[in-house]
């Protein structure tokens, strides 16, 4: 048991024995949405509990060392890996990759909320934009939409929100390019911008893409969301991170989506005192305590509700399962 503002949390990973959350973590993952109880099916998106993707494609960052260490880390960690790469870079793919299922079956495992970063790598004389944590994915934007896109028009009832932020290198015109491609692959999957969005409303619309988009270009376009908040806590115990999001909850929850990362956050101290480990190490130990709390929580539109959870590594526990669950307290008769 973990104790924390005055709250104990069940560390057991067995459901309460009232069976209050049986029957949604019992729904098939690739089709929860379509499967939901049909009392569900006006609430808000923004009501709902939705499991999302931290840095949801790192499963292909670049392994062959072509692609040079991300501007956005420090100058030390770049000049390191110039001259001291076969020693550098084990350390950086090691604490970069937090997925390791590619898009596909993240979704198909459940995840309706991917956390997507976009770069123009550096000195790449073509448009063509990447993915990137600690270095660049060696696939394309495009390529990862489009397997989006064929995924969802065979689960016509399933819905993805998709944040594109922490762009890396682009210019206004590479925003308008990507933009079009954006149109281009999800048209006329689309969901523009709208005061309530349910699975009813977007299951009679046939739509099925949610874009947030986190530079002010969006507010041109009617089909982009405007950047959905995520609540990072920036800590490496996930005793912190609880408290800090405890926290963060006595002061209530924004309107419409948001986001609370219980991904685990690595300083340069913490991966010099664990040389062998990895983020997966990290993250692994860590998620019973992370899920114990999760199980706690509530959807909906109280102050201290949560909506979309994230996280790293979500095919490798129950983690996405227990978040589905919690809609469980969005049913009638529910305790």
């Amino acid at each position: 048991m973990v104790q924390t503002f005055g709250r104990r949390f069940d560390m057991s990973h067995e459901a309460p024995s009232d069976g209050s959350l049986v029957s949604l973590r019992g729904l098939s993952m690739d089709v929860w949405m379509a499967s939901l109880p049909s009392e569900l099916w006006d609430i808000p998106l923004w009501n709902l509990a939705i499991p999302g993707s931290h840095n949801a494609i790192t499963y292909c960052l670049d392994m062959n060392n072509r692609s040079p260490i991300d501007l956005k880390q420090p100058d030390m960690l770049q000049k390191l890996d110039k001259y001291m790469k076969p020693l550098i870079r084990p350390f950086v793919y090691k604490w970069a990759i937090t997925q390791e299922r590619t898009v596909r079956e993240q979704l198909d495992c459940g995840v309706r909320y991917c956390d997507l970063r976009i770069a123009h790598r550096p000195n790449d004389s073509s448009s063509d934009l990447y993915f990137y944590h600690g270095v660049y994915t060696t696939i394309t934007v495009e390529t990862v939409l489009k397997e989006i896109r064929a995924w969802l028009d065979a689960h016509p009832k399933e819905i993805v929100i998709l944040s594109f932020s922490h762009f890396l290198g682009l210019s206004q015109e590479l925003h308008t390019l990507l933009i079009s491609t954006i149109k281009s692959v999800f048209s006329p999957k689309l969901c523009p911008k709208t005061d309530v969005v349910t699975l009813r409303s977007l299951w009679s619309s046939g739509q099925q893409v949610i874009v947030s988009y986190e530079h002010n270009v969006a507010n041109c376009h009617t089909e982009l969301w405007s950047h959905i908040p995520y609540w990072w806590a920036n800590k490496c115990k996930a005793e912190a991170l609880i408290e800090e999001f405890e926290r963060r909850k006595q002061h209530g929850r924004p309107a419409g989506f948001f986001v609370t990362g219980i991904n685990l956050t690595e300083d340069l101290k913490y991966i010099c005192s664990h040389p062998t480990e990895s983020l997966k190490d990290m993250v692994m130990s860590t998620y019973p305590m992370l899920l114990a709390w999760v199980r706690e929580q509530k959807p909906g539109s109280c102050s201290d509700s949560l909506n979309i959870i994230a996280a790293d590594f979500v095919t490798e526990s129950e983690f996405i399962q227990t978040v589905v669950a919690l809609n469980e307290n969005l049913l009638s008769g529910s305790t």
